[in-house]
Order: structure tokens, then C-alpha cells, then sequence
């Protein structure tokens, strides 16, 4: 479990297929990217910040999205910037979607301009790896000085975590998470940082939904300047 990657967990437990056949069920963390891309769509997003964006994988789907004309990928770790540009191909791509993507080496818990003025940025399971007193931090680069139009931020919820017969009780799904949010603190911090930043909020399940414990995965999904 150590050293299981996030995404191997998520996929460890299938959900039932929604766009596929009945008999291929469809991984958590493909269902986790399709709502994004679905929420993006929505927003008519022409330019999106994939912050925390690891090895690229919802990279590689806004990529595939004609209509997303600016991609700005960040990420604190070099080593990861590039294991994503190996595994996006990039060397192999034409140069029309070259241009629409920049890979940029930042911590979310600074300011940094390059970040900013984008349609949407998403925090795709990023903000769990953050310590909790550090989270503050990550709160004003993101919604005060990044300030997207729309943020979409996307977390495990703990409370589901009974759910995977392979995680020990009591343990996080993976050895990087500093916390792991139930609903209810989720949407207090929500809450309180749409509040706090001028942007409304609305909460979205993710994955299998459970009567008693919830979505495997919740997202808010942020608007500047009233309700989502």
C-alpha cells in the first residue's frame, strides 16, 4: 500500500460503466477526469490551469479537447514535468498542440503570475498532499492571487474508505496524504474559502455512490463571484 501510486488505489475499486459496456466497469480515476472534462465543458473553459498536474494524465485530456486553446500544467517537482512530457509524447506531437501547452515548475503555496488570469484551474487530488498548516497558503496563490474564473478542486473521501477491502482500517490511501477530508469537512472548508474569496461553491459526488458513506470522491466545483 506504501508504495501503491494514488491512482492504483482509486482503480482498485470499479464503478459500474456509464459510457461503456455493461461488463467493463470503468476505473475511479478515468470516472475523476470525466467529470472534470464534463465540468470544464460547461464552463466553456477556453483556458485551464491543471495545478499539481503529476505526470499528466488529465493533461493528456485536455489535449484531446479542441476547444481548450491554453493549457498551463504545473507542478512543484521537476522530475514530474518531465515524466509527464515523456509520457504525453510531446517530441512526437504537432506543433499546433505543442503551442497550446506549457509546462511550469510551481509550488501552490506561492504567488506566481504565470498562474494566472486562466478561465479555470483544477486541483485534481492535490490539495490532500499539502499540510494542514500550509493550506492557507496554497488558498491565496490559488483564489486571491491566481484567481481563475472557476477552480475545481477534487478529494478522497474518507468516509468511503471502508469501502476498499485492501486499505487497513484507520489508514489514508496513500503515504503521501497529510489528511483525508469526511464530507462535512470538506464542505466547511469549501465553505469557507468561497466565502473568504469572493467565489460561490457547489459540491459534486464522484464515483459509486454509497447510502451510508458517500462518493469515493467529492469535488467542489468554485465560481467567481456568486453561486456555482
Amino acid at each position: 500500500m506504501d508504495d501503491a501510486e494514488p491512482e492504483d488505489i482509486d482503480n482498485a475499486l470499479a464503478a459500474p460503466a456509464v459510457l461503456e459496456a455493461p461488463d467493463r466497469p470503468v476505473p475511479l480515476a478515468e470516472q475523476r477526469r470525466g467529470t472534470i472534462m464534463a465540468v470544464l465543458r460547461s464552463l466553456d473553459a477556453r483556458t485551464v490551469g491543471d495545478f499539481g498536474c503529476g505526470e499528466g494524465a488529465l493533461v493528456r485530456d485536455l489535449l484531446a479537447e479542441k476547444s481548450v486553446e491554453r493549457i498551463v500544467a504545473a507542478d512543484v517537482s521537476a522530475r514530474m514535468l518531465r515524466v509527464a512530457a515523456r509520457k504525453l509524447r510531446l517530441e512526437r506531437r504537432p506543433e499546433h498542440e505543442r503551442s497550446r501547452l506549457e509546462l511550469v515548475q510551481s509550488s501552490l503555496t506561492y504567488r506566481d503570475d504565470r498562474l494566472a488570469g486562466l478561465d479555470a484551474a483544477v486541483l485534481m487530488e492535490v490539495v490532500e498532499h499539502v499540510d494542514p498548516p500550509r493550506l492557507g497558503a496554497l488558498e491565496r496563490a490559488v483564489f486571491e492571487f491566481a484567481a481563475p474564473r472557476a477552480v475545481v478542486v477534487t478529494t478522497p473521501n474518507r468516509e468511503y474508505n471502508v469501502r476498499f477491502e485492501s486499505l487497513p482500517a484507520g489508514k489514508l490511501r496513500h503515504r503521501d496524504h497529510r489528511f483525508e477530508w469526511t464530507r462535512t469537512e470538506f464542505r466547511a472548508w469549501a465553505d469557507r474559502v468561497a466565502s473568504s474569496h469572493g467565489y460561490g461553491v457547489r459540491l459534486l459526488p464522484v464515483g459509486s455512490g454509497d447510502p451510508e458513506v458517500g462518493p469515493a470522491t467529492q469535488l467542489a466545483l468554485f465560481t467567481k463571484g456568486g453561486a456555482a
